[in-house]
């Protein structure tokens, strides 16, 4: 069965709005090409599709950033990317299917599936399917930084019982920046 993996940026205070968190290492930008690499598709809601899309894919055909993020990009190209919407229903992108049916039940088939692993990312789709259980490994970055305002993780997450989970890996880069890999 394949694991659906949820990865995500996160302030010292516990801000993951995409507006307040920077990445400045680009040993971490590696760090995410490397788990975007070992992964077969994305799961997104429909924000987190707008913001990775079509930004991502202009990079991956213009390569006008650095080598770290057009490696990112490319990486990110090459996915499919399943997007939960209801207001959506079409893409340019050939990648791109967009699931209007039940979250649990349509994941769980994609689970099922042959392929390599599932990676999610933003805070609606993901904070859902923790509460579903249906996550099984937790990829937090960490920023040093405090911003003090936005939207914070898991802010309305809903759980019939405490979710344990196992730290099976850190590393900390040379920005200051802490990678954190738990287990469900």
């Amino acid at each position: 069965m394949r694991k659906l993996i949820y990865a995500i940026n996160l302030t010292l205070d516990g801000c993951c709005d995409h507006t307040k968190v920077v990445v400045p290492d680009e040993k971490l930008m590696e760090y995410y090409t490397q788990l975007v690499q070992g992964t077969d598709m994305f799961v997104y809601g429909r924000i987190t599709y707008e913001l990775m899309v079509p930004y991502w894919p202009d990079i991956a055909r213009t390569h006008s950033e650095t080598k770290a993020e057009n490696d990112y990009a490319d990486a990110f190209n090459a996915k499919k990317i399943v997007v939960f919407s209801q207001s959506l229903e079409s893409s340019d992108d050939k990648n791109t299917t967009f699931v209007h049916g039940d979250l649990k039940e349509e994941i769980l088939k994609l689970k099922e599936e042959k392929g390599g692993d599932i990676l999610t990312g933003g805070v609606s789709i993901p904070a859902q399917l923790t509460q579903l259980g249906l996550i099984d490994e937790f990829r937090f970055v960490i920023t040093p930084t405090i911003v003090g305002e936005g939207r914070r993780l898991f802010d309305n997450l809903q759980l019939k019982e405490r979710l344990r989970l196992k730290l099976v890996e850190s590393k900390v880069f040379d920005s200051g920046c802490v990678t954190l890999r738990y287990l469900k």
